[in-house]
């Protein structure tokens, strides 16, 4: 696979090709997904995949998008992808940590790399590849990123955080591996699907809960049962959410449908991004104008967080070969980038903040 090539992925229109003769035989396959219709920008990022998928092929290859709970719990699409009952699914691949923590890498590198980072690795770096080869097809998925979130908020508290003993207690809806490092600090982790955190809010189930950043946020109601918003998401830097597909309905495929998959995951991946950068922004104002009092998290809670999360890197890093190579790896290439970001886009930006606030 042509690294550069999905990289400039464009348009669906972009994708179309001539060489489609080699693909007579109608395909049609089922996307179970992770994300509500509530949430245009997840859901619609996989209804965009699919008409992307369709347009390119003639319709000889179509992918119907499923609601969590249509066909498996929001949380259970990766293990059926795996398993066969569906062929693909759209997801987070952090959500499968209970499997395999190295998992957690598809998604997210904890106190790690940006939106930009991120992708860079995954194609530039081949840390695509080197997750499929290492780990993803360990579980007869092939996967690629599918969207890309941008940095994401801390979330949304019922009380304020003044220190890491109030997080002592604390029943926090928050996914992956950042879960066990509040854990370490004396919180209650949960895993909650997204349609299910509003009322887990509204009725005390939880005291907190973290999701993806204003935008989504606001179309999830979190604002009007809890009113303390708190930054940054410093375990997600970016959120890369993955399209799975069952390695043998994947190698199925004609070598042209092969490639067009991908091409259309990598251009939504670019798509989603900047539909959050756009979208963000406005939806942040009417959250304040609404109510929503910001807070940054203290510093001695995110001291806290780093000197726990570091502690977790080198137990899973001794436990497990595949989850040592994969972060020692994405930590000196987060090393090599932020040398250059400090130089560059650091620099740039911090200025013109300063400069704009005048």
């Amino acid at each position: 696979m042509e690294r550069r090539y999905l990289l400039a992925a464009a348009p669906a229109a972009a994708l179309a090709t001539p060489a489609l003769a080699q693909a007579s035989r109608k395909i049609a396959w089922r996307l179970t997904s992770s994300f509500p219709r509530t949430l245009d920008t997840l859901y619609g990022a996989a209804t965009q995949f699919a008409r992307m998928v369709s347009e390119a092929t003639d319709g000889d290859f179509t992918i119907r998008v499923f609601s969590p709970g249509e066909i498996v719990p929001a949380l259970e699409a990766r293990e059926a992808v795996s398993r066969g009952t569906v062929e693909c699914c759209f997801t987070a691949s952090s959500y499968s940590i209970g499997t395999d923590p190295a998992f957690m890498f598809g998604t997210v590198l904890l106190f790690g790399l940006n939106s930009r980072q991120q992708i860079a690795w995954l194609y530039e770096m081949e840390g695509n590849q080197k997750l499929n080869r290492m780990l993803y097809e360990k579980h007869n998925v092939v996967g690629y990123p599918l969207v890309s979130t941008g940095a994401q908020m801390g979330g949304w508290f019922r009380r304020e955080i003044r220190s890491p003993e109030d997080l002592r207690g604390l029943k926090f809806r928050i996914g992956g591996l950042a879960g066990h490092v509040f854990q370490r600090l004396g919180a209650v982790p949960q895993q909650i699907a997204a349609g299910d955190i509003y009322p887990s809010l509204e009725r005390g189930t939880i005291d907190a809960a973290e999701w993806i950043g204003p935008y989504d946020d606001e179309k999830l109601g979190l604002y009007k049962v809890a009113p303390y918003y708190y930054y940054p998401g410093w375990w997600e830097g970016t959120a890369m959410l993955h399209l799975f597909v069952n390695k043998q309905k994947f190698e199925e495929l004609p070598a042209t449908f092969r490639s067009i998959l991908q091409t259309a995951a990598a251009a939504t991946t670019l798509s989603a991004l900047a539909r959050y950068d756009a979208l963000n922004p406005p939806a942040l104002r009417r959250l304040v104008a609404a109510g929503a009092q910001l807070r940054p998290f203290p510093q001695s809670v995110l001291d806290a967080c780093f000197d726990e999360t570091v502690k977790l890197h080198e137990e899973y890093s001794r436990a497990d070969p595949t989850y040592a190579e994969i972060f020692r790896e994405m930590t000196t290439f987060r090393q090599d980038a932020y040398q250059w970001l400090q130089l560059s886009e650091y620099s740039f930006d911090s200025y013109q903040i300063r400069r704009l606030r005048r």
